[in-house]
């Protein structure tokens, strides 16, 4: 029998509720789903769980193995994308793109530039296989830790279909949590079988989620291709981070796992503590040799407030440590490469030689319809179908889109050279009547309403030098929402973290 979505979720009572409250508090406490508190002191002496679901939220089986299934295609896409310069001189710069009129855009572009033009950084690295006792000269490696983020979209079909909110290729967050959440679940289902309220909440209905260990693969694999003994990671942060244990747990696993250390500093910090070894391009950090730089900062404006902090940026793109992202993977990641990857033979120059054309069909089958408003008779079409539209700006994090009614007022303070920075994208329309149970800890008691879950599919790609050296899909993440917020950022105080549950449809 298919799962009707509207049915969900299954009648509990107020004792039912409270008990499963009480013990997803506890077990999210208890196993590290937490965040800092808000303005939390310098060290940490207390935490708060973060927000969630106390049911998982209901997922097409074909859905969920669709996207799975698709990642490596886009973990291959983006990092074609990272190596084209000339792609992105185009789309993205400051000559033709929307460097031009988007400043942050600009700034990144800009000293990405200035490095390739004073001849960019060579490195010597091993060649794959990793036990291969030969060497190779070549600008150092690119790492991408990724997550493609998808709504349910009802068609005008019968069955549901899968369309993508974004590409993220910079701070791909919420790995380890959502982890963390999947367990949770799974703990509840455990201890109390959900009351025996529905027959789709079975053990075998809920995936398997190893996020953190997937990444933490990623992060290894370019340490071990840096291949410096005593080398270790940089973590680039923002200052007073809330979410710091999604964090720590990939430094643990690295640690645990892989004997691979781990530094955090801030691009403050990185002011005085980093530098460059003239003679051999190597990045340290208070004297320690950094084989890889992971950024869980520098996605937003906010990140550089002084042009120092750009410098910064640029001295750590300057080095031959592996990037992640480097700075070219992360304006590929642009919402104009986005659009620009839906026009006609753009897919084909960089996939068109290793995927078959259904496989090209299958991308363009999780994509809604999008448009450059720079583009002839942009503005006008945006206008006309602004109740079905969301206006998307270059920008990561949440919080910067336009929608639907507030399109047309904010069309009329754009000017036609800052168009050129803003894509429109029909919006995906989810199945109605579908609720959730969702608590966050400024509530008092959990809160049942109809609501909306994004899911996020991460994978990672090392690459460089015109070729893949190793790409994985590595696991899964749920942020569910009130249907009535646009935004979807756990972060940013709209969502909650959430898990599966695999139906069939």
């Amino acid at each position: 029998m298919a799962f009707k979505f509207s049915e969900w979720p299954p009648a509990l009572t107020d004792s039912q509720l409270e008990a499963l409250h009480l013990q997803a508090s506890t077990y999210a406490l208890a196993h590290g789903l937490l965040y800092l508190p808000v303005q939390p002191p310098l060290l940490p002496t207390s935490a708060i769980h973060a927000p969630l679901s106390l049911l998982p939220s209901p997922f097409p089986r074909r859905l969920f193995d669709f996207a799975q299934r698709i990642q490596s295609t886009y973990n291959v896409l983006y990092s074609r994308i990272a190596m084209d310069e000339d792609f992105l001189d185009q789309i993205m710069g400051t000559e033709r793109g929307v460097g031009k009129v988007d400043t942050f855009t600009g700034q990144l572009w800009s000293g990405w530039k200035e490095i390739r033009d004073q001849g960019g950084v060579v490195q010597v690295c091993w060649i794959f296989p990793r036990d291969s006792v030969e060497f190779e000269a070549f600008k150092p490696l690119h790492l991408g830790l990724f997550r493609s983020d998808y709504l349910l979209y009802a068609s005008d079909s019968d069955k549901l279909a899968l369309r993508q909110v974004e590409f993220n290729t910079i701070s791909s967050s919420f790995g380890t949590l959502s982890e963390r959440v999947a367990n949770l679940h799974r703990h509840l289902y455990s201890l109390t079988d959900y009351f025996n309220t529905s027959t789709w909440l079975k053990a075998e209905n809920f995936p398997p989620n190893q996020t953190t260990a997937g990444l933490v693969e990623g992060l290894a694999a370019a340490h071990a291709a840096y291949n410096i003994p005593g080398s270790q990671i940089l973590f680039v942060v923002q200052p007073s981070e809330r979410n710091v244990f999604d964090q720590r747990w990939l430094e643990y696993e690295l640690l645990e796992g892989h004997s691979i250390h781990v530094i955090r500093q801030t691009f403050d910090e990185l002011a005085s503590s980093a530098s460059i070894d003239p003679s051999t391009s190597a990045l340290f950090v208070s004297s320690i040799e950094i084989s890889t730089v992971y950024f869980r900062a520098g996605y937003t404006p906010a990140d550089y407030p002084a042009q120092s902090h750009f410098e910064t940026r640029f001295l750590l793109e300057r080095s031959k440590a592996i990037n992640c992202p480097s700075i070219p993977l992360q304006l590929a990641g642009g919402k104009k490469v986005q659009q620009v990857l839906a026009q006609p033979g753009t897919l084909e120059r960089f996939l068109g030689e290793d995927f078959t054309p259904e496989q090209l069909d299958e991308l363009r089958a999780s994509w809604m319809g999008m448009w450059g408003l720079d583009e002839p008779d942009g503005i006008q079409k945006a206008r006309e179908r602004s109740a079905g539209l969301v206006l998307k700006p270059q920008r990561e994090g949440g919080g910067n889109n336009v929608y639907k009614e507030a399109i047309p007022p904010f069309l009329d303070t754009l000017s036609t050279e800052e168009s050129q920075a803003w894509i429109a994208m029909e919006l995906i329309v989810p199945p109605e009547g579908v609720k959730s149970h969702l608590v966050r800890v400024e509530l008092t008691g959990s809160v049942k309403t109809e609501v909306v879950s994004e899911l996020g599919i991460f994978g990672w790609s090392l690459f460089g030098h015109k070729k893949i050296v190793e790409e994985k899909q590595v696991g899964w993440l749920v942020r569910t929402k009130g249907k009535d917020s646009n935004e979807g950022g756990v972060a940013t105080g709209f969502s909650v973290l959430d898990s599966l549950l695999l139906v069939d449809d």
